[in-house]
């Protein structure tokens, strides 16, 4: 993998993960309480936001499109944890806690992210950020199908390989948007 991808990488993570460690410490863990469905709805709202001030060209809320693709990333981080917490883990998790769990979730994405790029020698750098949220978009209509057919599928991946794209997808932008703002 490019050296230059993963530093950007890194720094894009280091962000996110800020901002969701804050918000544990303002929160703590409320978003134990959410099922899936009303993760991958949170994310379709900032995916949503993101695709129509891209269209619209404005804006009347401040909330920057920056700070939703960090919210995609985030929160499909948090389903990510909750697929693998279970009903029985309790709801309220310290930062101890949670940290390990987030690095890890990161780490996997990460490891998915050198897998595709090799793959596609980088190809996202030559795509746009309004492409990438479609895609984004897309992945978040395969969820909700997915898990309106109660996580069953035929011959497709399934939910977290899409949860682990979108937060490529998201990074990707985060990356562009920055570069654009040199």
């Amino acid at each position: 993998m490019n050296e230059k991808t993963a530093h950007e990488y890194n720094q894009v993570m280091s962000v996110c993960k800020e901002l969701f460690l804050k918000k544990t410490h303002d929160y703590g863990t409320a978003w134990r309480v959410l099922r899936l469905p009303s993760i991958t709805d949170q994310i379709f709202i900032k995916a949503q936001r993101i695709r129509s001030i891209q269209l619209k060209g404005s804006q009347k809320v401040e909330d920057s499109v920056k700070d939703e693709f960090i919210g995609i990333i985030n929160y499909c981080l948090i389903a990510l944890m909750q697929m693998h917490l279970t009903d029985s883990d309790k709801t309220e998790l310290t930062r101890q806690e949670v940290e390990p769990l987030y690095d890890r979730f990161v780490a996997d994405t990460f490891s998915l992210l050198q897998n595709k790029n090799h793959d596609y020698d980088e190809a996202w750098r030559d795509m746009r950020v309004s492409s990438m949220t479609d895609i984004i978009l897309m992945k978040l209509h395969r969820v909700k199908q997915i898990e309106d057919n109660r996580g069953k599928t035929l011959a497709s991946e399934g939910v977290q390989a899409n949860y682990q794209d979108m937060v490529n997808y998201s990074v990707f932008c985060l990356i562009k948007l920055a570069a654009s703002n040199l």
